[in-house]
């Protein structure tokens, strides 16, 4: 008997949304609108891609995929038609890496052109290597040359994305200043006619950095006038943030076959407590302390997907506070000891005062007692 091909875990967005970006190229035709030389969608299309278009009159059932400002995304997607890059920055979870990948499918219909930021990562990682076998063999030539995203983006005039630029030393980033202000990029092995390559239009640079990785390495200046920058803030409407923990955590779930999601008032809840512990006050101004870690969204739909897998698999039982509490204790207490302590308190205080759910949550605080 043959065993099926496994699923990919994630597909990319132009995969994932590939009829809605088929969907929009389609309405850009038919209504004439302005396509940018190198791009796959119309300015407004783009936008209408990464924020849904519920309650626009022509609207094409688009899904709400970022929650945000639109002005700010169409900041964004100006930025990528100048001649400087965009820089994302923000807390970490703020979805600043989810927005360049839909900004990169929708402009380019592929947003897998990526260098991952880290310590070690090299100019070879994000321009050009070569073969050595081949090198050695024939010589520098195209044949022996390994394009990496930056020369494959110019190549053929897509976008890239640079995720976590600030983890990568000072002198790997600055090998993006030619590339930024002049559009360039210079290979000296080469012959003549091969040495300089000229970005195609719609090439440009999406990097992203959390504020709280500042300082680990600084951006030269120089560097930072060739990037437009957008900070990326948590959502400020809780009932959007909870629509959306509640669309995204269903839709993993059902994905594994999980019918136990998250009851809506239990999201809710879970929304609300992220939001304030996050603010370090409760939504009628009372203090609270402050969790070290980010308690973001995307967190959230982690604690809110745990909770249904736990309760599906191994309670046969609806979801309850229970479950959340036992889910936070991989999310919310991961950077201090003391975390653990706030959390209890704000569960004793906070929770103990409020009806439906919340008293589901007072009951379990127990369980971060360890």
């Amino acid at each position: 008997m043959s065993i099926p091909a496994p699923r990919v875990q994630r597909p990319s967005a132009e995969t994932r949304w590939a009829d809605e970006l088929d969907r929009l190229a389609d309405r850009d035709r038919r209504t004439g609108a302005r396509v940018p030389e190198g791009w796959r969608l119309s300015p407004r299309s783009v936008v209408d891609f990464v924020l849904g278009d519920a309650g626009q009159r022509d609207g094409l059932g688009l899904e709400t995929k970022f929650v945000g400002d639109r002005a700010l995304v169409e900041r964004c997607v100006v930025a990528l038609a100048t001649d400087r890059g965009l820089m994302l920055v923000g807390e970490p979870g703020t979805a600043k890496s989810f927005l360049s990948e839909l900004l990169a499918a929708a402009v380019s219909g592929d947003s897998t052109l990526t260098v991952q930021g880290t310590a070690s990562t090299t100019e070879d990682a994000i321009t050009y290597s070569w073969n050595y076998a081949l090198l050695l063999a024939r010589g520098p030539s195209l044949d022996a040359l390994v394009p990496a995203p930056v020369h494959r983006g110019m190549s053929t005039g897509a976008v890239v994305r640079f995720e976590e630029i600030t983890r990568c030393p000072i002198e790997t980033q600055d090998s993006l200043l030619s590339v930024l202000s002049d559009r360039v990029l210079v290979v000296p092995e080469l012959e003549d006619e091969h040495r300089v390559l000229h970005a195609r239009r719609g090439f440009s640079v999406i990097a992203t950095a959390n504020v709280r990785d500042r300082g680990v390495n600084d951006m030269s200046a120089a560097l930072k006038r060739r990037f437009s920058f957008e900070t990326i803030h948590p959502i400020a409407d809780l009932r959007r943030e909870a629509e959306l923990v509640q669309r995204q955590s269903d839709a993993i779930l059902a994905d594994a076959g999980i019918t136990a999601a998250l009851p809506g008032d239990l999201t809710e809840v879970l929304v609300t407590m992220f939001a304030e512990l996050r603010r370090g006050r409760t939504a009628d101004g009372r203090p609270v302390e402050q969790l070290s870690t980010a308690m973001s969204t995307a967190e959230a739909v982690s604690v809110a997907v745990a909770t249904g897998l736990s309760s599906a698999w191994f309670t046969a039982a609806p979801p309850r506070g229970e479950d959340v509490v036992g889910a936070l204790l991989g999310t919310a207490l991961k950077d201090s000891d003391e975390d653990r302590s706030r959390l209890r308190g704000y569960l004793t205080r906070v929770a103990k005062e409020r009806g439906g759910r919340w008293q589901e949550l007072h009951a379990a605080r127990g369980l971060l007692d360890g």
